[in-house]
């Protein structure tokens, strides 16, 4: 990190590190999806291609450098930091980075998308570092299936090790589930007993069109409504007040049941409007919007001797060109078709 405090800047950039970081429709950045690797030890046909290539290791930004984006943005009003991959913890030492991000004043919380295949042996570790929460990717409840969509034999049970390991040492456990139709529609209401039963939130994804393999289509689509429908028939639920900027509505239980029930509604009621995330690739490309091809390179700067001033002046060029979401697209009956493999941007 180049500075103790990053806030600490000469009077003249105040405006470029202090002001809030807005896009050309007002939504202020808030939240930083930051992928350290786009590598993975499993192979979900959503989200992976066949052969993927992975980036050059020596384009790979370094955890400093990471750091140092993030301390940046933190001065720009981003309080919340979510890790993400490929599979974060395929990489060596990420709790040094966790650690790193933790100590930002501004920073509020740093949690963390993963598999769930090392939580086992990392969960500790993740918490001494101050990482406040996780969110494990469970697509599948029955082990045969689950292992069919990651592409790895003998996995499951280590996830779900992983899991309790997790909530062993007093991390927030979330767990997501992307609903494909012919694929584990069936399991919506095991799931929802998944909650019920630990206490866990469950998080249903609307399935994107982020497939490394390009299987997307709006035929398999199993819709936020859909999935509500299903589960409100067995267990009524009560929506939560909507947290500005979330991609996620949230349910309780009507019967006061522990767990929760969220729907991320992506394609069929996306949440474009008051959207305040700026994601960061592991090889620097700074990404405004998910659904937009636009990256914009910020790797030169970094290794390039550049002042936070001038990262800070290209960060804010390329979040104000943030494009308006998929929701225009669909306004405007617009095809909405394969943007990116999943693995190169995290979520």
């Amino acid at each position: 990190m180049t500075r103790a405090n990053p806030c600490l800047c000469d009077e003249r950039t105040d405006e470029l590190l202090f002001a809030p970081l807005v896009d050309r429709f007002g939504r202020v950045a808030k939240k930083l999806r930051l992928s350290v690797t786009d590598r993975c030890n499993f192979r979900c046909h959503f989200c992976m291609p066949l052969n993927p290539v992975w980036l050059p290791k020596e384009q790979i930004l370094t955890y400093e450098e990471m750091g140092r984006v993030a301390q940046i943005l933190a001065c720009m009003g981003v309080t919340k930091i979510r890790l993400s991959g490929g599979e974060p913890l395929v990489r060596r030492d990420v709790e040094r980075l966790v650690a790193m991000l933790v100590a930002i004043p501004e920073v509020e919380s740093v949690t963390m998308t993963t598999n769930g295949f090392f939580l086992p042996e990392m969960a500790k570790r993740l918490k001494e570092a101050g990482l406040t929460g996780v969110t494990v990717s469970l697509h599948s409840l029955k082990p045969d299936r689950f292992e069919g969509i990651v592409g790895r034999k003998e996995v499951f049970d280590r996830v779900m090790a992983g899991i309790k390991e997790a909530q062993c040492v007093g991390l927030p456990v979330k767990v997501n589930v992307v609903i494909t139709r012919g694929c584990n529609d069936d399991e919506i209401l095991d799931f929802a007993e998944l909650a019920r039963r630990t206490g866990m939130a469950v998080r249903f994804i609307e399935y994107m069109p982020f497939d490394g393999q390009k299987l997307w289509s709006p035929e398999r689509l199993v819709s936020g409504d859909e999935i509500l429908h299903t589960i409100s028939r067995h267990f009524p639920l009560v929506a939560l007040p909507r947290e500005p900027g979330s991609t996620a509505q949230v349910y309780r239980f009507a019967d006061g049941m522990p767990g929760e029930i969220a729907v991320i509604t992506s394609m069929t009621m996306p949440f474009c409007h008051d959207c305040d995330r700026i994601r960061l690739t592991a090889d620097g490309k700074i990404v405004p919007c998910l659904f937009s091809k636009d990256e914009y390179d910020l790797r030169p700067l970094l290794r390039g001797g550049a002042d936070d001033a001038d990262i800070a002046r290209f960060i804010r060029h390329a979040f104000g060109r943030k494009f308006s979401g998929v929701a225009t697209l669909l306004k405007t009956g617009q095809y909405v078709g394969h943007v990116r493999p999943m693995h190169t941007i995290g979520g």
